[in-house]
């Protein structure tokens, strides 16, 4: 059985009109569980200790207790909760569960995560805490007594927006490579430097982006040779995304996901996958996109 774990009964209080797709959640949980061969499991809440893998402690404080400053909230997206805190630890946990449950089968799903954008010491674009960094360095943490030495991880983000969190946190980590593809001159426009940067023009539609993608998923066999693959599946590349720029259609989106999935099990890496942005002109079509990346996921365990 794949493992999916989910957070959508955990929603923020938004005010209305907000642009942040908070039902495509529960309609994404609501479609999967009609499928075969997957068990749904609610994520658990990200401990202290696993968020001070990737944050500062003072940072966690104040996300915590309250006293998050309103341009920290204006640049999060998201006014403070508490429902807020408790959906950003379980969106966490989930990714570390995710983690868990590939180690042991080859694939573990989180059904929302991708919070990419979290630096170690602020939030940012609709992300709390940096769900990837944090579970990287949490299945680092749990096999290093196994293993005897920290576990190479690459973290494949193919959210269309750059994950310049992701990249800033782990910037002096040689244990984790990070990838990012994402639109060049999209969101956010201050990039950071991931360990491999592939920026695309605005309207790339399928194939160019396959190719690029490609070339990415060959730099990383080259140069770092991963044991375990933190997968960021963004729907928002999507044509009809109304945050994306890019042009994929969604059958070239179902080929990234099985290039990426095929990639990893061709060479045994256990991969957890993180839904990422979507913010479609239809929400019925991201969560489609969405649906389409589990199902893939399904076929590609131990």
């Amino acid at each position: 059985m794949l493992q999916v774990f989910y957070t959508d009964h955990f929603v923020l209080p938004l005010p209305p009109g907000h642009r942040f797709p908070m039902k495509k959640y529960q309609m994404l949980r609501d479609e999967v569980s009609t499928y075969e061969d997957l068990a749904l499991d609610e994520a658990p809440l990200a401990s202290l200790e696993e968020l001070l893998l990737a944050h500062d402690v003072s940072y966690i404080e104040r996300v915590l207790q309250g006293q998050l400053t309103e341009t920290e909230q204006r640049e999060i997206g998201f006014p403070w909760s508490e429902q807020m805190v408790i959906r950003s630890r379980r969106s966490a946990g989930a990714t570390i569960a995710a983690c868990s449950a590939a180690w042991e089968n080859g694939v573990g799903v989180n059904l929302a995560g991708g919070t990419h954008h979290a630096y170690a010491d602020k939030g940012s674009g609709f992300c709390v805490f940096n769900d990837a960094a944090i579970a990287a360095k949490k299945i680092q943490l749990k096999l290093y007594d196994h293993l005897k030495y920290h576990l190479r991880v690459a973290i494949i983000d193919l959210d269309v927006h750059q994950g310049n969190g992701t990249a800033s946190i782990l910037k002096d980590d040689s244990s984790v490579f990070t990838f990012s593809m994402h639109g060049e001159k999209n969101f956010p426009f201050r990039k950071e430097s991931s360990d491999l940067d592939i920026g695309l023009p605005d309207g790339c539609a399928d194939e160019e982006y396959l190719n690029a993608l490609q070339d990415g998923l060959d730099q990383i066999h080259t140069h770092f040779h991963p044991e375990f693959v933190i997968y960021l599946a963004g729907a928002d590349p999507y044509q009809g995304d109304r945050l994306g720029r890019l042009h994929l259609s969604i059958a070239g989106l179902g080929k990234r996901d099985q290039k990426v999935l095929q990639w990893c099990f061709e060479r045994e890496i256990p991969v957890a996958i993180a839904m990422a942005g979507g913010y479609g002109n239809s929400i019925e079509e991201t969560v489609a996109i969405h649906a389409q990346t589990i199902r893939k996921a399904i076929a590609f365990q131990w």
